[in-house]
């Protein structure tokens, strides 16, 4: 069964996750943030919590552990000071370039041995999986 399959994989990746990236002392929510800002594009809480897939309110203790340790800001936008949106400050920025980085390699060690034909169904899949309605 193909979600029992991405559940176990989800595991697997988180684990290896944490294992290259130990000495950081971040919780693969943490992680998963801080890979996603890494694009270097401001984002609201509620645009954040979309792109790694959570609901903002279970988001926001991952941002307040955040910004406690200095990586990321939250601030006014520019041309509109009632949206609040989040930026990684420079050590942030430091920490989530290495964090996609190392998702970037694992990905590529794990996808090593597939065809593009395959890695492309994969993404549909995902992509399917990902646009169900709740």
């Amino acid at each position: 069964m193909i979600l029992l399959e991405l559940h176990r994989a989800t595991h697997a990746t988180l684990h290896a996750l944490n294992t290259r990236l130990h000495d950081l002392s971040l919780t693969p929510a943490e992680i998963n943030a801080l890979g996603v800002l890494a694009d270097g594009r401001e984002r609201t809480v509620g645009e954040l919590a979309a792109d790694v897939g959570s609901r903002p309110t279970t988001l926001t203790s991952v941002l307040d552990r955040l910004e406690g340790r200095g990586l990321l800001r939250r601030g006014p936008r520019a041309g509109n000071r009632r949206v609040v949106v989040l930026t990684l400050t420079e050590p942030g920025q430091a920490i989530a370039a290495r964090i996609r980085q190392t998702m970037t390699d694992f990905e590529y060690e794990a996808l090593a041995a597939l065809d593009e034909t395959a890695v492309t169904a994969c993404r549909a899949v995902l992509q399917a999986l990902t646009e169900v309605p709740a």
